[in-house]
């Protein structure tokens, strides 16, 4: 692996390349739980449902709420990353946890079915589920549709985008305040400039992202195609506005800068946070500075944007 000027503040993820393969899959996948301090701050209420999917599934969901909130509250859609393979890690659930006490709002946290045994489009279609889910149930569950956004990491950014976009496909009511999303991955194509230069960084790579299309299954020729990649679609006017924070060391991170320049060009306001010396999924590192400062940037923003 060549080295690259990312934070030592990272460490020692600036170092990790995560093995994948369907071999390593099977032996890591059963080890990562749901932890138990979600249900143990304090500040915080966490209750978890069991979605039916369309095909006898079931879609594991938490609402987590600061007990301190009014009776209806705003609400976000939290999407979390893992190529597509792999279940939350712990820091999605202490992102999430922060979100709803330092946003004020709640977070409905979406445990969609992975690839390789649930390939492309079940995890859209889970997202899109537990989407409806929440927007049907809003009066029980205290939310006020007319305060939710939704936000994920990589894929889970590809599946917030994915959401916004089946929404209008079919006539959804929801309307989305916003998009957030930090490191997307929404470029299939693999012909940018950050694709061909970072092979081998840390975390996340473009021969890792190789590794992913033959276990999600994803063809060009299948109609949902666009959702797996955004930036190919030809409209971009209805989609709500969006925080996008590339990381710079990363495969990924002109997804987000063409994203934005697609979105800005259709008329839809975006708020660009190019992060520095950063590899991907760098705020898995929460003591970090720049993961302190780069959370504080998604609160602010999401804090505005629910106001």
């Amino acid at each position: 692996m060549a080295k690259y000027p990312i934070k030592k503040e990272f460490f020692p993820f600036n170092n990790f390349k995560p093995p994948i393969s369907k071999g390593f899959l099977k032996l890591a996948v059963p080890f990562m739980k749901v932890p138990k301090f979600i249900y143990k701050d304090k500040a915080l209420e966490t209750s978890r449902y069991e979605i039916k999917s369309e095909d006898g599934g079931h879609i594991e969901c938490f609402l987590i709420a600061p007990k301190t909130l009014p009776s209806v509250a705003p609400c976000l859609i939290y999407i979390h990353g893992g190529g597509f393979v792999l279940p939350a890690a712990h820091y999605h659930y202490k992102n999430a946890m922060r979100y709803a006490k330092e946003v004020g709002c709640k977070v409905w946290f979406i445990n969609y079915r992975l690839a390789p045994k649930y390939p492309f489009p079940t995890f859209f279609e889970d997202c899109y589920l537990a989407t409806d889910f929440l927007y049907k149930n809003a009066k029980k569950f205290g939310v006020d549709v007319n305060k939710i956004g939704i936000g994920g990491d990589s894929a889970g950014a590809t599946l917030s985008v994915g959401v916004c976009m089946m929404a209008k496909d079919r006539n959804h009511p929801i309307k989305l305040l916003f998009q957030m999303l930090p490191y997307p991955f929404l470029d299939m194509r693999g012909t940018s400039e950050s694709n061909k230069k970072y092979t081998d960084t840390p975390m996340w790579n473009s021969s890792l992202s190789k590794k992913i299309g033959p276990m999600t299954k994803v063809e060009k020729t299948d109609k949902n195609y666009l959702y797996y990649s955004p930036v190919e679609a030809e409209k971009f006017d209805y989609l709500p506005p969006a925080y996008i924070e590339p990381a710079e060391f990363d495969c990924l991170h002109d997804d987000g800068i063409i994203y934005a320049q697609l979105l800005e060009k259709a008329g839809v306001c975006v708020t660009l946070n190019e992060t520095k010396g950063t590899m991907h999924g760098f705020d898995i590192k929460q003591s970090a500075k720049t993961t302190k400062d780069a959370l504080k940037s998604r609160i602010d923003y999401m804090k505005n944007a629910l106001d």
